[in-house]
């Protein structure tokens, strides 16, 4: 059985730059989070990738451009966000709702984000894993029940793939 993995787009996949508003596929500067590709590049070898994003002014075509500028996209499977989903993200309900529509069920799939409150604490409440990317080391002390990375290449230790060029960490 294939694992799907959602992830959050902006400061997880692709650096969202502070002051500069609009929509990012428009950004004259753009670029990946770095580990995002070779991350990527492994984990869709025996998953299934998908974005789960919280960017309400942009639609998946907008979404999907981003990642096109950024040489991601043969990675990605499919784009979630308010415009396909009529969901804000942050609760449950949005988790629950992509779920239904990829006909899984929660336990087949695992939110990987940067923020705990929109990503990784709706994601567990809908029943998914979750896998907190802090690449700045914030403390956590509260909350326990949940994987966390520094950086993006962990993620094949968790799905037990190792990159061939990386070793272990």
């Amino acid at each position: 059985m294939q694992q799907i993995y959602l992830f959050d787009w902006g400061d997880t996949l692709m650096v969202d730059f502070p002051g500069i508003q609009g929509k990012m596929c428009h950004w004259e500067q753009i670029e990946a989070v770095e580990g995002a590709q070779e991350a990527l590049s492994y984990l869709s070898q025996h998953n299934q990738i998908y974005i789960a994003t919280g960017a309400d002014d942009s639609s998946e075509d907008d979404i999907k451009l981003a990642f096109e500028r950024v040489d991601l996209t043969q990675y990605i499977s499919g784009y979630f966000c308010k415009a396909n989903l009529g969901l804000s993200k942050g609760s449950a309900e949005f988790y629950s709702s992509i779920i239904e529509k990829l006909n899984v069920t929660p336990n087949q799939a695992t939110m990987v984000g940067d923020n705990i409150e929109k990503d990784i604490k709706p994601a567990l409440e809908a029943g998914l894993g979750a896998i907190w990317f802090n690449p700045t080391f914030k403390n956590n002390h509260t909350d326990k029940s949940f994987k966390q990375i520094n950086k993006l290449k962990e993620l094949c230790i968790f799905s037990g793939i190792y990159p061939t060029n990386t070793p272990r960490l």
